[in-house]
């Protein structure tokens, strides 16, 4: 495995990923907003300074970070379990020390995953970025003492 800052021919096998994680862990998302974020998301990743996660020469996750904030970490559910996305939060710390991350709430993996690698709740919305009644959960990294 090897992270690696991506290119702009990466942004249609990032949409991908996103797609088949958010398909298998964004149950909660009504099926009107999954196709708007899906939009939104073809627009955003091309022109996002993205992080590739990259095995056997194939894109298996990915990673946005804008100053201290994780805006996006994605993983495809196929390599799910095999440290993509441990790998790429490492990676985060290493260029924000003090991430930060909004999770949603109903996306039951996201609070176990970023907890158990030294995030710790640092308050809540009862919406999304974009309003939608999809709590988030928000989270800084706190380095053991």
């Amino acid at each position: 495995m090897i992270i690696r800052r991506g290119v702009p021919e990466d942004a249609s096998p990032a949409l991908e990923i996103w797609r088949a994680a958010v398909d298998a862990t964004h149950l909660f998302l009504s099926p009107a907003d999954r196709a708007e974020l899906d939009e939104l998301m073809a627009g955003y990743l091309p022109r996002a300074g993205m992080w590739i996660a990259e095995d056997a020469g194939r894109a298996a996750g990915f990673l946005i970070i804008e100053g201290s904030m994780i805006q996006a970490l994605f993983v495809h559910p196929a390599v799910h379990g095999r440290g993509f996305g441990t790998a790429l939060v490492q990676h985060a710390l290493t260029l924000a020390p003090n991430a930060m991350v909004d999770a949603n709430e109903q996306a039951t993996n996201a609070l176990p995953f970023y907890e158990s690698r030294g995030f710790v709740r640092t308050g809540r919305s009862e919406t999304d970025q974009q309003g939608r009644p999809y709590p988030l959960v928000h989270l800084q990294y706190r380095a053991p003492a």
